[in-house]
């Protein structure tokens, strides 16, 4: 990696973790750097914004020195969707185009934001800039936009899933395989309308409240298993390249209201992993892949056993990066019981999609809840995994380099903290020339959009 100037470091502290035990959980984390110790070697920030609104909800893709950032501008409780382009590695963006033709239709939120994704282009140009976002409607939609021209327009939408589908839809994930394919998921919740439909068609009274998480009660009040009323909400797929792959259920028993995470591997492989419920309010991470180009799907597996029971969706999902060797690498939130439950979040490889390694606590800031993770492969080769958390009344956002021993061992490197000066909270990650360009929301009445290219140590 090339390194840049470093600043000066305040007492910065090297972590190394080994995994131990079959289920890996590690010691209690209160004892984090603190946070002023954490600003690492940085590049002036950019601020992306739209004048006038409040910016939030960015997600980011490159490819060599070309960077996009999507993310959501609202303004009286209505959000359209724009992008950024940089040319640079990062270094600068161009003005912010939006990408939405219907006015404030943006359903968006920290855990449903805008996607992106860059198609490489042939013969010298640039490559194709695709947005996926949630619409609001009569019903709400998934759609799509492409710039052919750089970033600086977008093409008509399109929407993916198929007319007249019935109940909710959201939290998309977007990647681009090996060739040049672009493939998209979300959670769907049509099944869960059929039902409704059909419980209604029988006078059966029957109500959900599916943003709580499934939770369905039959009139004389008894609560009915998640993993029950999950039935009703799946997993969806589709593709566009040179043919269209429509839109097709995956499986069914998701947790409704957690991001999804889709990633590119070698040889058309696509692996996507989402919550689910299991028997018993159980809300672990589950993963299913396609060696096809996505004409069909495995079995979905279960990544570990948490244990985690809760009746109500978490609101924070899984993110997943694969390798070139096709090693896929996810890490996902979930809570620790005991005397004292915690929020932490864990780690874990896998070459197939249906056997993993033993999950590794990922070493965080010393508060009772991270979140929202994201990971990347870093530009030398390195994996990186970013998060949130809430320190001294304000979200802080950081990352950290993971590498992963011939043996097993999984090692952490220091932790880089996100932000500039102020909060930070939902970050995205991707590797450009130099290091990793991180990109955050500042959050609060105001929020604007940072973009930053860090040194990972």
């Amino acid at each position: 990696m090339t390194t840049l100037p470093r600043l000066p470091l305040l007492s910065l502290v090297l972590v190394s973790v080994t995994a131990i035990g079959s289920a890996g959980v590690l010691a209690r984390h209160r004892s984090g750097p603190p946070i002023a110790a954490m600003v690492a070697d940085t590049s002036p920030v950019v601020t992306l914004d739209v004048p006038g609104r409040s910016d939030a909800t960015p997600s980011v893709a490159a490819i060599g020195d070309v960077v996009a950032v999507a993310w959501g501008a609202s303004l009286d409780g209505k959000a359209d969707v724009f992008a950024a382009v940089s040319r640079d590695a990062g270094r600068t963006f161009g003005p912010p185009v939006q990408v939405n033709r219907v006015a404030g239709e943006g359903r968006l939120g920290g855990e449903l934001p805008p996607r992106v994704a860059l198609v490489p282009g042939t013969s010298g140009r640039d490559p194709e800039i695709v947005v996926l976002w949630n619409a609001r409607g009569t019903a709400t939609t998934i759609k799509s936009a492409r710039s052919l021209d750089g970033g600086r327009t977008f093409g008509v939408p399109v929407v993916l899933q198929a007319d007249g589908a019935a109940g909710d839809r959201g939290w998309p994930a977007l990647t681009v395989d090996s060739a040049g394919v672009v493939h998209a998921i979300w959670l769907d919740h049509r099944g869960l309308a059929a039902r409704r439909a059909a419980a209604g068609a029988a006078g059966v009274t029957r109500r959900a409240t599916p943003a709580a998480g499934h939770h369905a009660h039959a009139g004389t009040g008894e609560r009915v298993d998640g993993a029950i009323t999950a039935k009703g909400s799946s997993l969806y797929h589709a593709a566009w390249g040179s043919a269209v792959t429509p839109e097709r259920e995956v499986t069914s028993g998701v947790c409704y209201c957690c991001k999804t995470a889709l990633a590119a591997g070698p040889a058309g492989t696509v692996y996507a992993a989402w919550r689910h419920v299991y028997e018993g309010d159980l809300r672990d991470i589950a993963m299913t892949v396609s060696q096809d180009g996505g004409r069909s799907f495995s079995a979905p597996s279960r990544v570990s056993e948490d244990g985690w029971a809760i009746n109500g969706c978490p609101d924070d999902g899984p993110a997943v990066v694969v390798e070139s060797t096709g090693t896929a690498h996810i890490v996902w939130p979930t809570v620790i019981g005991g005397a004292e439950p915690e929020g932490a979040l864990f780690y874990a490889t896998t070459r197939d999609g249906r056997q993993f390694t033993a999950r590794v606590r990922v070493p965080t800031l010393g508060s009772p809840k991270p979140m929202h993770p994201q990971i990347t492969l870093g530009p030398d080769g390195r994996i990186v995994v970013a998060w949130d958390e809430l320190l001294q009344g304000r979200r802080v956002a950081a990352m950290r380099a993971v590498t992963r021993a011939g043996n097993g061992e999984v090692r952490f490197g220091e932790v880089v903290r996100i932000g500039a000066d102020g909060s930070a909270s939902h970050p995205v990650v991707t590797p450009v020339t130099g290091g990793v360009l991180a990109v955050s929301a500042t959050g609060g009445d105001v929020s604007r959009i940072e973009a930053r290219r860090l040194v990972v140590p």
